[in-house]
């Protein structure tokens, strides 16, 4: 839909899939193929290297820099993608929260060795209120909360203002609403039709990057532990779907938030199309 919209326009299309970033990581994210990009400009797809990671701060900084240069020859551009974070970075911008690699990367290592629930702890007892907020099973988040109540003393909760920056462009979001049931349908179809094109023989050949940001994702975690003896290999699959699920689950949550979108109902491209492009006539 992405496309038969920026063909509309005659524009480009940034994709905002915290993943989809990463050359390496290819069926596991189901980025859009050659094919299906269609002869439109994407930016953010196959991007940068997992080596290299990409915050939603980094994100935003180099979105906005390739917006200034598309708005010099384009009225209209595309925005697409499921990270909620790394859009309201780009549409709304991130609260200044100090940051260290270095004490991040400690982070990572002590998540590594001995697991996530000493962070949990630690941020339990400074930060009850994000605590009940974030997703326990998400390391990068918790690691970020930790690292900047370390740095400033303060709780993570308490720094998060979202005080929203002015941007120099107007944004209107459409949110695709799929019924709950046909959208768990289509991602246990999804699921298995990459691992038919040959998830677990990418997730192989990734395996010495396991610890990297980028591959602390699903679709990689589960093959991972599956391939160190953890499961069989059943039991992941199904635990791929069950934690894609979940994902959608929370980026429904998520984008619920953003009062003003325009919550479009599941349909054909052709008729969701004609249903955004009618709402910014308006």
């Amino acid at each position: 839909m992405s496309v038969v919209l920026a063909k509309h326009f005659s524009t480009c299309v940034l994709s905002a899939d915290s993943r989809q970033f990463y050359t390496e990581l290819e069926i596991g994210t189901a980025k859009p193929t050659k094919t299906e990009q269609d002869g439109v400009k994407h930016y953010f797809i196959d991007s940068h290297s997992i080596t290299e990671e990409i915050t939603a701060a980094d994100y935003e900084q180099q979105a906005l820099e390739v917006l200034e240069n598309e708005f010099k020859i384009h009225d209209t551009i595309i925005l697409v993608g499921g990270s909620g974070m790394f859009i309201d970075a780009l549409c709304n911008g991130l609260d200044p929260i100090p940051a260290s690699k270095i004490l991040r990367d400690e982070l990572t290592k002590q998540v590594d060795e001995v697991g996530l629930n000493s962070l949990l702890q630690e941020l339990q007892e400074k930060d009850p209120v994000y605590c009940s907020q974030v997703d326990q099973k998400n390391a990068m988040r918790v690691i970020r909360a930790i690292e900047a109540i370390r740095l400033t003393g303060e709780p993570y909760s308490a720094q998060r203002k979202a005080i929203p920056k002015q941007r120099a462009f107007s944004i209107h979001q459409f949110i695709i609403d799929h019924p709950r049931e046909k959208l768990y349908d289509r991602i246990n179809l999804r699921v298995d039709q990459m691992l038919e094109k040959g998830l677990l023989e990418e997730v192989k050949k990734l395996e010495k990057f396991k610890n990297l940001s980028a591959l602390r994702t699903v679709g990689y975690t589960e093959l991972f532990a599956f391939l160190e003896g953890e499961s069989s290999y059943s039991d992941a699959v199904e635990l791929i779907k069950q934690n894609s699920r979940r994902y959608a689950k929370r980026q429904l949550t998520w984008f619920r938030k953003h009062t003003d979108a325009d919550w479009i109902p599941y349909d054909s491209v052709q008729i969701m199309s004609a249903r955004i492009l009618e709402k910014l006539s308006l």
